[in-house]
């Protein structure tokens, strides 16, 4: 199949209001290149070997994401540039604002994740390893072995690692999750992993569902996680322990009444994709929704948010 990539360069303050756009324009896959991102791991050890340069110019963010190549897609270029032109309307620094496309096999797009992505220690067990590479575990280690595809990327994101390791500190044995918005599926792997009996993975992409179907088939959790096309939680019946969303401010808020109502008593909401900037907005959506806010954790300019549901 055909695609088209668009990039955009612009800052990280309209990191968040960019994929929005991509978002909203149905774009399957979005890919977000943080240069901050990457000089974390650089500099973290994590990596065995790395040839990437060290990034010296960090303010500037480059966003992807990726459309059919069909009769549509000329509308659909114009309506990105518009919003995206708009946003200094909003006060948002759209940043250098140079957007390039090209097409894209997607083959071609996931065989060129290999040259960057190696195992990757992302909480104090898990160990993220793409299929390809050997890794020789400690005694402890979680393995999670992970092919990107065309969805949302490795899983060693800053907004990702946060919620691994918030999902480690929750998840209890026979815990029910809910995993909305799951791209690859790593969270939903993680939570199987950890020890949760029941994970219920939500993807409204199709591709996003057919590569978390692969991953969670891969990682042999298939007995665990259950993986369906839906819009957030809509559809989604019964109550789990922990639902975690890995998506973006505006969704997050959009999604809480319904996440309420699908919580367990004491359950706990996992909410991560929040640009630092709207934290406050987020936090003031939870305690209007009846949360307490246990723990707020923040990483290159992202933050996740644990908060447990008041009984009622």
């Amino acid at each position: 199949m055909k695609w088209s990539e668009i990039s955009i360069q612009t800052s990280h303050e309209a990191t968040e209001a960019v994929a929005n756009i991509f978002h909203d324009l149905g774009a399957s896959g979005v890919v977000i290149e943080d240069p901050e991102l990457i000089n974390t791991y650089r500099r973290s050890g994590s990596w065995d070997y790395c040839d990437i340069p060290e990034e010296l110019e960090t303010e500037v963010v480059t966003i992807k994401a990726y459309l059919p190549v069909d009769e549509f897609l000329d509308d659909k270029l114009r309506v990105f540039e518009e919003r995206f032109n708009s946003l200094k309307e909003h006060d948002l620094d759209k940043g250098r604002g140079c957007i390039h496309c090209r097409e894209v096999q997607e083959e071609d797009w996931a065989s060129s994740w290999k040259e960057y992505f190696h195992p990757v220690r992302v909480s104090e067990h898990i160990v993220i390893k793409p299929s390809w590479e050997e890794y020789l575990p400690a005694e402890d280690d979680i393995i999670i072995e992970l092919d990107p595809g065309m969805a949302f990327g490795t899983g060693t994101h800053h907004t990702t690692s946060m919620c691994i390791r918030a999902l480690e500190d929750v998840i209890k044995p026979g815990y029910t999750v809910f995993d909305v918005g799951t791209g690859s599926g790593i969270l939903s792997v993680a939570a199987a992993k950890l020890g949760a009996s029941s994970v219920h993975a939500i993807d409204l992409d199709p591709v996003a569902v057919r590569v978390a179907t692969e991953n969670v088939t891969f990682n042999k959790v298939v007995d665990t996680v259950t993986i369906t096309q839906g819009d957030l939680l809509t559809g989604v019946t019964g109550k789990a322990d922990v639902i975690v969303a890995n998506i973006i401010a505006n969704i997050i808020i959009k999604m809480l009444p319904d996440v309420r109502n699908r919580l367990a008593n004491s359950g706990v909401f996992i909410a991560s994709g929040i640009i630092c900037e709207r934290l406050s907005d987020v936090t003031q959506a939870l305690i209007e929704n009846e949360f307490v806010i246990d723990k707020v954790i923040e990483e290159g300019g992202w933050v996740a948010i644990v908060a447990n549901s008041v009984s009622r």
